[in-house]
């Protein structure tokens, strides 16, 4: 006699409870107003909904975007409603949402005579829950291998749009100042009015100081790490004024550099170097002791010496922790360079247009060039790990990512 299998309790997809929640949401903000509008003292901010034109600030051009708001909001709410979600209708989720966050930003006040009402604050609620159905189901896409990494580059960008977005919205309704936080449009008008500027911080900064103290560090510690693993006693004596020398805390090492080097990039491409140097050597001496000892009396056996050993398994294997190293030196490079520039550095350079421009209270500048730091980080990072996967394609760790 055979037991009938247990059938499972059906489940609500949570796309499906964000969408009705959204939808919920959006028919009661039809109810609350929109905007309140400041009208005069007789009638201080007056109420103005999603259907209404009133006070001196509402004009036929902002009701018609209000409608464009609340209808694709609608709309992409009864849209995520759909169960068997696909790419075209995923991508339309996503495009109907744009266009409702376009628009709501559209009619955001940015003055002082409207401030947002209950119903805006009910609609970017509701906005935000199809974001997390939108990000949800473009992330649950099913693309050919191919497209695999077209697909992990996508999510990732409609996520960044969306948190940008929000981060526009909420800085705008609330009115926060540009001093505390400025807003992303602000941020990239900065960007594009002070793009020469921020170009030769850029160069001062990378092309000079992160990239000779980078080669530098990196460099010195792979050869310090090979050479303490082949001469033992070095290992007693440089390896713990190595490790001494990571402990050196940055505010202090900077003034010092920028005595001996000077104002200019030279002192700054040391700093970089003391910080990159330590993080390579422990990482090269971890990958030199990693091979087994099978492989090591293989070579053995076959009369190898230190040399051919070394160039043939032990730096081979040791080549994952390097790139590991190098990975984390990327980041520390830049962070270092642009911390030794508060201390003294000529007029240019990413951290002295932090330092200079945040005295100045010119918040969104500063914030550029911190957007320029980010942006620089990142892509010396991806080239890092392009370069890992063409030189270690034979590691499982690479094997398996790719």
């Amino acid at each position: 006699m055979s037991a009938t299998p247990a059938t499972a309790p059906p489940q609500i997809a949570v796309g499906a409870i964000g969408a009705v929640m959204a939808l919920a949401l959006l028919l009661l903000s039809l109810n609350f107003p929109v905007l309140m509008q400041d009208v005069g003292e007789a009638d201080p901010l007056a109420p103005m909904r999603w259907w209404q034109v009133g006070g001196p600030a509402a004009t036929p051009t902002l009701l018609l975007t209000q409608g464009a708001a609340i209808g694709a909001l609608l709309l992409s709410a009864l849209w995520a409603l759909w169960s068997t979600p696909g790419a075209a209708r995923t991508l339309g989720l996503v495009a109907l949402s744009g266009i409702g966050a376009g628009a709501l930003l559209a009619i955001t006040p940015t003055d002082q005579v409207s401030t947002p009402g209950s119903g805006y604050w009910l609609a970017t609620a509701a906005l935000a829950l199809l974001a997390v159905v939108g990000v949800r189901r473009v992330a649950r896409l099913a693309l050919p291998s191919a497209l695999g990494s077209l697909s992990a580059w996508f999510t990732a960008g409609v996520f960044g749009a969306w948190a940008l977005l929000f981060w526009e919205l909420l800085v705008t309704g609330f009115g926060v100042p540009r001093v505390l936080l400025p807003a992303p449009s602000a941020i990239a008008v900065a960007l594009w009015e002070h793009a020469g500027t921020l170009g030769g911080d850029l160069v001062q900064t990378v092309l000079k100081a992160v990239l000779v103290g980078y080669v530098l560090g990196s460099g010195l510690g792979v050869l310090t790490g090979i050479a303490i693993d082949r001469l033992p006693f070095l290992q007693r004596g440089l390896l713990p004024v190595a490790s001494l020398s990571s402990t050196v805390p940055l505010v202090g090492v900077a003034p010092i550099a920028v005595m001996w080097f000077g104002f200019d990039w030279p002192s700054k491409a040391a700093v970089v170097t003391l910080m990159t140097f330590f993080p390579a050597l422990i990482s090269t001496l971890a990958g030199l002791q990693a091979t087994g000892r099978l492989e090591r009396e293989l070579m053995h056996a076959y009369a190898a010496g230190y040399q051919r050993t070394l160039l043939s398994l032990r730096l081979p294997a040791a080549l994952p922790f390097i790139f590991s190293a190098l990975k984390v030196n990327a980041t520390l490079a830049l962070i270092g360079a642009i911390v030794a520039e508060f201390f003294g550095s000529p007029t240019v350079g990413l951290g002295f247009r932090i330092s200079t421009e945040a005295s100045r209270l010119n918040m969104p500048l500063v914030w550029a060039a911190i957007v320029v730091a980010s942006v620089v980080g990142s892509i010396l990072f991806a080239l890092l790990a392009a370069l890992e996967r063409r030189v270690n394609f034979w590691h499982p760790s690479v094997r398996a990512a790719s």
